[in-house]
């Protein structure tokens, strides 16, 4: 028990800390790296090909590279790495103080130069400096992106709103009036009207402090070990209630033990609780929504698969659109915000997983969330 905590620990510790990749063909200049950024995680190449390989499979937040070497030299691999993410950190190394390489590499976009021998106060400093330039610009990204956010959703509160306080003012209006009779069925069934625009507004209510609480505050995942089926069972449990005065069967396959991930909890019970949502909303009555799912070597699988109208060919590449909403009866008056499916995929996003969607008009929709078993950040 005791060594599993401490591999749990170690699991998550690996997750916060940021990687970096050494890239050169002396192994002694590698090792010489890992030592002097010990308080990093990090990952090794001999040359700019096994680097790109490792560009595609791990999540690395900075390149230390090497001027020359075999196969590709570093600044042909610093060139295809911006190409790939134009944001992604690069310092060259190089023990030629040839001006021209040195212009070649700013031109580039490289992050930083260092000249070899290596100082390793010098590494260590210009490692720490690209770092934290890094995470100044991602706030303030962030803090754009979320005024950007805060004025869209205050303008898409402001119309979903009007539409259920309008219809409950008017129908107190008439009732105040006396135009409709108490004993009649006009009066029923105003009342079964208002309480139902009455839901639809607390329903509303509960979504905006959801997303106010998950989405508009934080922007960074809270990573924690975490049981992902555990999640998944709880989130299944809060939406029987609802499935059921839907007339809705909804049934769960999860079964076993689990591994525990480092997971932010409050984002992948979003991510589950919206796909449910979805299905349940998008299932008529006597219909079923399913829970499975399965571990493997590479990662973990949650699958929710319903019975339900299913989603045309021609509006799949755009469910995961933020404010999109399917509108199947063509009313032109889709409930809700439009935001479950995009911050669903997000939030999945931010662990380094995957999200597919699979629908069939008439037969119901599939969707498939993949966690990788190692750690890492968006």
């Amino acid at each position: 028990m005791r060594l599993e905590l401490l591999g749990q620990s170690h699991l998550l510790q690996e997750a916060e800390r940021p990687t970096i990749l050494v890239v050169d063909d002396e192994e002694v200049i590698r090792d010489l790296c890992a030592r002097a950024l010990s308080d990093y995680r990090i990952l090794q190449a001999e040359n700019g090909r096994e680097a790109l390989d490792l560009l595609g499979s791990e999540s690395i937040d900075l390149l230390l590279v090497d001027v020359m070497m075999p196969l590709m030299n570093g600044l042909d691999l610093l060139l295809k790495v911006k190409e790939r993410d134009p944001d992604q950190l690069v310092i060259v190394m190089t023990g030629y103080a040839d001006k021209e390489i040195i212009l070649r590499a700013l031109k580039a976009d490289a992050d930083d130069f260092i000249q070899k021998p290596l100082s390793l106060l010098q590494l260590k400093s210009s490692v720490e400096k690209a770092l934290e330039k890094r995470q100044l610009r991602q706030e303030l990204q962030q803090l754009k992106s979320l005024d950007r956010l805060k004025s869209e959703f205050l303008g898409l509160i402001s119309h979903k709103l009007r539409t259920p306080t309008t219809v409950l003012s008017l129908f107190m209006q008439n009732l105040a009036s006396g135009a409709v009779a108490i004993d009649s069925p006009e009066f029923a069934s105003a009342v079964k009207a208002m309480r139902e625009e009455a839901d639809y507004l607390a329903n509303l209510i509960q979504d905006l402090l959801i997303y106010s609480e998950v989405i508009l505050q934080e922007q960074t995942p809270k990573l924690a070990l975490g049981d992902l089926r555990e999640i998944a069972l709880t989130v299944l449990a809060e939406k029987r209630q609802v499935a059921a005065q839907r007339g809705i069967s909804l049934i769960s396959s999860l079964q076993g033990n689990w591994p525990r991930l480092a997971l932010d909890r409050r984002r992948i019970a979003f991510a589950i609780s919206a796909l449910l949502d979805n299905a349940i909303k998008f299932t008529p009555r006597g219909g079923q929504v399913v829970l499975a799912g399965e571990t493997s070597t590479d990662g973990l699988q949650i699958v929710i698969r319903d019975t339900g109208i299913g989603i045309p060919a021609e509006e799949l590449p755009r469910v995961f659109e933020k404010f999109y909403q399917i509108d199947p009866a063509q009313a032109g008056q889709v409930r809700g915000f439009g935001l479950g499916l995009f911050y669903a995929r997000q939030f999945v996003q931010d662990h380094r997983g995957t999200m597919t969607l699979e629908s069939i008009p008439g037969a119901g929709t599939t969707v498939t969330i993949t966690l990788p078993r190692k750690p890492g950040r968006s």
